[in-house]
């Protein structure tokens, strides 16, 4: 499980514990939008960290029936056509921004197959994907079975709702704290993140199989407190495409970021790989694996 995400306000966790019931009730429908979800994070209070939050969003995801499901899935609209005034959704796709007119073209289309194969909209974590990695992943899930897709669902669910949750711990304590949220619905809005957030994403292929390796443990650890020395920043597991997207913003003014891959096979039973950041923007870091050698790269 990810540790305390560095960018909570200990106040705002505060008032997450303390809040009545049917204000953050409010507050949590832009996270899901499944009565149950929030209601057994509600009931769940008080929580001692961050993490201790995110743990129970993982189990409240875990325990959502079709019905829960399909009312979470209800609030997400189609990939690249976010509702206006949908700022959430806006900016988790902002990698469909300014895709070519072809490429946007296709998306559609995939989208619209999707549906008539599976009779839901496509559910992804697409913060830090770009629109052709959106793209990819909707081909490649088009061939998943009914069963499978819908546990691919959870998980993406899962990602999403970890990420919203990390921003709206990061948000004003009170409407007041804010001169860009001056009335409280706007305060309640969980896609508030810090002008200068930095964040990291990954993605693994298995260059031997050719597919993603889905299900690889993946550490981000943050440089400190001491000379050449690491913190644990956030765990997580790569979804089924190979993907992990969800993971937490990185603290202000880091400069370097530490990515362990807990890889299987004869060769290489562990990956590491350490690299230079930049405040500000999304780091993207692929792994190209095979079973005795491995690339690693900036992406986009």
């Amino acid at each position: 499980m990810p540790a305390d995400p560095p960018s909570a306000s200990p106040a705002r966790l505060s008032w997450f514990n303390s809040a009545p019931p049917g204000e953050l009730i409010a507050a949590l429908r832009p996270v899901c939008a499944a009565p149950d979800w929030a209601g057994a994070l509600v009931s769940g209070r008080p929580y001692p960290s961050p993490a201790a939050l995110l743990a129970a969003s993982d189990a409240a995801t875990a325990a959502l029936d079709a019905t829960g499901i399909d009312q979470a899935l209800a609030a997400h609209p189609p990939i690249g056509r976010p509702a206006p005034g949908d700022a959430t959704s806006a900016r988790e796709q902002r990698g469909m921004a300014g895709a070519p007119p072809a490429l946007a073209a296709e998306v559609r289309e995939l989208n619209e197959a999707y549906r008539r194969r599976f009779g839901q909209v496509f559910l992804i974590c697409a913060t830090g994907l770009t629109a052709g990695q959106l793209r990819d992943a909707l081909r490649t899930r088009l061939g998943n079975s009914p069963d499978t897709e819908r546990a691919t669902v959870r998980t993406e669910l899962a990602a999403i709702h970890r990420l919203r949750l990390t921003r709206l711990l990061a948000g004003p304590t009170d409407p007041a704290d804010s001169a860009a949220s001056p009335d409280p619905a706007a305060s309640a809005d969980p896609t508030h993140l810090p002008a200068a957030a930095t964040t990291v994403s990954t993605h693994i292929l298995d260059t031997a199989a050719g597919r993603p390796a889905p299900g690889i443990a993946v550490d981000l650890s943050v440089p400190g407190p001491g000379p050449g020395t690491w913190t644990a920043h956030a765990t997580a597991v790569t979804d089924a495409d190979g993907r992990c997207t969800g993971l937490p913003p990185l603290p202000a003014h880091t400069t370097a970021a530490r990515l362990r891959f807990a890889v299987t096979g004869p060769f290489f039973p562990e990956i590491s790989t350490t690299f230079a950041v930049t405040p500000g923007e999304h780091h993207h870091v692929p792994l190209l694996l095979s079973p005795f050698g491995y690339s690693v790269y900036r992406g986009s």
